[in-house]
């Protein structure tokens, strides 16, 4: 396996983010003058901003954000104003304005375009719209305006906060203390920008699992160590509108409240209001019906149990008072119901009681909205779990409510809309996750989701019209802060996205946040991109000691080698930014890396202490003190960040993540279990340990993993072919107590030289690796050598071990091209295919970064038109491979193909499926997800071995295949596949997380 670098992420830049501060905008800011150019401020002269006082208080709200912004970027603050034709200032009359409206609400923006016959057409009664340009005679007397002119509210809205963050004002710029990037002068094309409906409707953040962390932060910052009534929430008008503008700047409109400590509509009575007010859509969430608060809320002002058959008329007028809260403010409507703590029904509660609840939820629509017809009151039904079963049983709703999807708490959807379902009125959405308090783990700790993933899952969502509504769990919202602007980016304009330049958004993201040069922001893309992939293999919460082995294929060497270079390169930028700089880089990337480097090594450490403990090394107790060292400085991370702008994120990173005992949160973090070695005594077997790799066992002496018997095993043989990745074996020399001594290293082949010699032991140099590589023009098929350690000591008898070696040198026909066998088997990355036929339009597609290793292909385009084949007939990718051996000498391969997890989610009628075939042989179809009954998810999914907890799916097929050259195939037999990596034993691979290493392809 390789680490992505820079260069892998320099193609297929967006063309429309020229400007550095863009991402996936069309840009219409520039910093120097042109005759295609607008002035907004340069040389102490700012354009004033006008607008009409009918204009909605968000807009006039966030007009004065836009001033500011000005102000932050070139130090000119600009005037702000509500006018009319007749009080238009000779300032004003003199100087080119902005002029800022909404489109019909706004009586100026409405006499400009009369004026100007500005055509508006393409925004006219679009939601979410906007256009900008610059414009002659706006106004009598004035020359020449720049127009910002919104569809709707939010559409003026998003348009203000696009110019601001092209500008230079991240939506970050509170919440990540991003700092601006000062221009002396700042300017917009003439021609200006403009954006359409955004792709989904509906785009938010649920705040949710908020404990320890945001709650206890927020009781720092927003009051005085004293919560709301009721409740003793945080969560008050302060700390919301500071949340609502991070929504708006980055183009979302919709909240789902934080609820575990809290009520949103009661906590602070200007919640609510100050919503609407800004803009922001509120909801409750999945588990909160009709804008009420549950547990919360219902427990503090309802009497009797959260049960409908028994205490229906209490929950019933619960739910109307709720209804009439909301009643004057736009929000959506949640409707069902779940059993109390967010979690199933009772079973006496069924499907026909859930049916009557959604009944009685409309009437109240109905009653409550006397006149409107409800209908068009924006309603949802969150499928969640057990919810889903219950549609799949024959449960439905009204046409218009939208039916929310959900995820399986890991980023994969359970359900795509069918054809027939995407004629609804009301549509379909999303409820995802970046985060869990849930089994099998929870996982809040810093980011482990990969964009590529997100991407991955949501564009079959957006292909199969799940559109209406995104909504994204993300816990505290600050380990999240990338994942979640890119999740309601794509919402905003998808079409802006695809496999070819979602690394374009991680490098445009580090531009805009450090003002970093080209190369720097190439290498946080590499950096983010290895964080999330490492992360995202196993979520941190789920990692131990043995998760990489220490044994095979020097796993868990590799992966600390890999997180070493992120670490290295990350320090590397964080230490050339500006003091201004470093905090934001600090929460950004360089935390989640480095206390994820540390909690890795820690684990690993935590392995390689009780493997030496076992093969009796001294150099245990050296790795006992690693993992204390590594636990005390994973709290000195979190310390740092707490630190940092005088506390500013003091209880951010409060959450636990070491030492989970069962899925929930550990109520400490708990340091891993070591043991040690008595150092003042010598082991039975003598001075000298002799580990070889790829054994769990060292010699001389009886030792479990030396042999089957477990005793009077002969000495180890290490093997090795010319195409084994590594290129060469080890042999590990360590002290078996306190007695020193020197050792020698010799060999009776002059085809294989050690690389030292001789060497020396002691309590403060407790182990020396030695490397074996075979001189291979030297050897001819298959040869034996004998390695012989020495070790003399002064206080011990001269202790003697030999290691047996053999040199296997296979030979690849001139004439062939592809992965060779090498070390017991060929590992091929499914990128680095030799050939793709392409059928009826689809193909196989890379797509960069997805997965544990590289990268994955899936068939493209995504939808795949809800098209499958038969095995053989479909779209294919194919691998030349060549092999030397066969399993036990059979005759016979075993294929494994390593899969996105990924759900049955077109339906019971289309569960996954994807085909082997290793040359003419028949192709082998595997249905690789068992199905599941309703509401529940498959076979293998959960556990802490389970699919998603180690983030693959394995499909294995056997086939006949003699020593030699053969293809393998792999058939699209349905859409949504995504294969990492295919591995075929030939009779010696061995076990391993990750797999082995990429063959050597000639």
């Amino acid at each position: 396996m390789r680490l992505l670098s820079p260069t892998q992420f320099s193609l297929g830049l967006l063309a429309v983010t020229s400007a550095v501060n863009a991402i996936g905008q069309d840009a219409c800011v520039t910093f120097q003058s042109s005759p295609s150019s607008f002035l907004v401020a340069s040389k102490g002269n700012a354009a004033p901003i006008l607008l009409s006082s009918d204009e909605w208080p968000g807009v006039q709200r966030t007009a004065f954000d836009f001033a500011l912004d000005i102000q932050r970027v070139t130090g000119i603050k600009p005037s702000l104003a509500n006018v009319t034709t007749s009080s238009l200032s000779a300032a004003i009359r003199s100087h080119p304005p902005i002029i800022v409206g909404t489109l019909g609400k706004s009586s100026l923006i409405d006499q400009v375009v009369n004026n100007t016959k500005l055509d508006v057409s393409s925004i006219r009664g679009q939601w979410e719209s906007f256009i900008t340009r610059e414009v002659s005679n706006p106004l009598p007397g004035v020359k020449s305006a720049y127009v910002i002119i919104g569809s709707d509210k939010r559409g003026t809205i998003f348009a203000l906060y696009d110019h601001s963050e092209q500008f230079g004002v991240s939506p970050w710029h509170w919440w990540a203390d991003v700092p601006v990037t000062t221009h002396s002068e700042l300017f917009v094309s003439s021609k200006g920008c403009a954006h359409g409906p955004p792709s989904v409707k509906y785009r938010g953040i649920f705040l949710n699992d908020e404990q320890p962390a945001l709650t206890n932060w927020a009781m720092e910052k927003f009051t005085n160590g004293t919560g709301a009534p009721f409740t003793n929430s945080p969560f008050n008008s302060q700390f919301y509108t500071k949340l609502f503008e991070l929504l708006l700047r980055m183009k979302a409109n919709y909240l789902w409240p934080a609820i575990w400590s809290s009520a949103f509509n009661v906590d602070d009575p200007q919640n609510q209001p100050l919503a609407d007010w800004w803009g922001v859509v509120m909801g409750t969430s999945h588990q909160e019906p009709m804008m009420r608060g549950t547990p919360i809320e219902f427990n503090e002002f309802a009497t009797g149990d959260w049960n409908y058959t028994t205490n229906s008329k209490e929950i019933y007028d619960f739910w109307v008072n709720g209804t009439i809260r909301a009643k004057p403010y736009e929000s959506i409507f949640t409707i069902g119901m779940r059993g109390a703590g967010d979690l199933p029904l009772s079973e006496e509660e069924n499907v026909d009681l859930l049916e009557k609840i959604v009944s009685d939820q409309r009437q109240i629509l109905t009653d409550v909205f006397n006149g409107t017809d409800v209908t068009t009151i924006p309603q949802l039904w969150c499928l969640y779990q057990e919810v889903q079963g219950y549609y799949e049983d024959g449960m439905r709703v009204p046409d218009d409510v939208t039916l929310l999807w959900a995820d399986d708490n890991w980023g994969n959807i359970r359900h795509f809309p069918t054809v027939a379902e995407r004629n609804r009125t009301g549509g379909a959405g999303v409820y995802y996750h970046f985060d869990l308090v849930a089994g099998p783990r929870d996982y809040k700790w810093v980011t482990s989701t990969q964009i590529s993933k997100t991407f991955e899952q949501m564009s079959l969502a957006l292909d199969r019209n799940a559109s209406r509504i995104w909504i994204v769990n993300v816990g505290d919202l600050k380990p999240y802060e990338m994942d979640t602007e890119f999740f309601i980016a794509y919402g905003w304009d998808a079409e802006k996205w695809n496999p070819n330049n979602l690394d374009d958004f991680v490098t445009n993201w580090a531009k805009r946040e450090f003002d970093l040069n080209q190369g720097d922001a190439l290498e946080v893309t590499s950096i983010i991109a290895n964080l999330t992939r490492f992360n995202a293999r196993r979520k941190p919460e789920l990692w131990n000691s043995t998760t990489y082995s220490l044994t095979n294929y020097r796993e868990a060497e590799v992966v600390q080698a890999e997180w070493k270079a992120i670490s290295d390169a990350s320090t590397k930028i964080y230490n050339k930014l500006s003091s201004s700089k470093q905090p934001a880089f600090f929460q950004l990337v360089q935390h989640p890396v480095q206390a994820s480097n540390t909690l890795a090594n820690m684990w690993i450490a935590a392995g390689n202490n009780a493997l030496r403990a076992e093969e009796a090394r001294l150099s245990a107790n050296e790795f006992d003190d690693q993992v204390t060292q590594l636990f005390e400085q994973d709290f000195e991370w979190e310390k740092e960040y707490h630190s940092i702008l005088d506390g500013k994120w003091d209880h951010m990173m409060d959450q636990t993540h070491v030492g989970y005992y069962y899925w929930q949160q550990p109520m400490a973090n708990t340091k891993p279990m070591t043991t040690r070695v008595q150092s003042k005594k010598q082991a039975l077997a003598g001075v000298m340990r002799v580990s070889p790799e790829g054994f769990a066992a060292s010699w001389p002496g009886d030792m479990l993993n030396q042999c089957a018997l477990g005793y009077n095993c002969g000495p180890p043989t290490l093997t090795l072919d010319p195409f084994t990745p590594a290129g060469n074996r080890f042999v590990d020399i360590g002290a078996a107590g306190p007695n020193p001594f020197t050792f020698t290293v010799t060999t009776n082949a002059s085809w294989l030289k050690p690389s030292v010699t001789k060497g020396s032991i002691s309590t403060k140099n407790t182990e020396d690796r030695i490397f074996f590589t075979p001189d291979w023009s030297k050897v001819s098929g298959a040869q034996t050598a004998q390695i012989t350690f020495t070790a003399t000591s002064s206080s011990q008898p001269t202790l003697v071990q030999s290691v047996l070696f053999v040199a296997n040198k296979t030979v690849v026909p001139g004439n062939f091209k592809g992965f060779v066998e090498g070390d017991g088997g060929v590992s091929i990355e499914a990128a680095h295919a030799s050939r793709n036929t392409s059928i009826a339009g689809l193909t196989w597609v890379e797509l960069p970064g997805i997965g544990r290793t590289v990268s994955g292909v899936t068939p493209w385009p995504r939808g795949g038109e809800d098209r499958n084949f038969t095995a053989g007939s479909g779209p294919s990718i194919e691998y030349d491979f060549f092999t030397f051996n066969t399993i036990q000498g059979k005759g016979n391969i075993s294929v494994r193909a390593l899969l996105n997890p990924s759900l049955n989610a077109f339906g019971r009628d289309r569960p996954l499926a994807v085909a082997l075939q290793v040359d003419s042989q028949p192709p082998q179809t595997s249905h690789f997800i068992p199905p599941a009954p309703s509401g529940s998810l498959p076979p293998g999914w959960d556990g802490a071995d389970g699919f998603v907890a180690n983030s693959i799916v394995s499909v294995v097929s056997n086939f006949v295949a003699p020593p030699g050259a053969h293809t393998l195939k792999i058939w699209m037999v349905e859409p949504a596949v995504v294969v990492q990596k295919i591995v075929i034993d030939t009779g010696g691979v061995r076990a391993s997380y990750l797999g082995p290493p990429e063959s050597i392809r000639v």
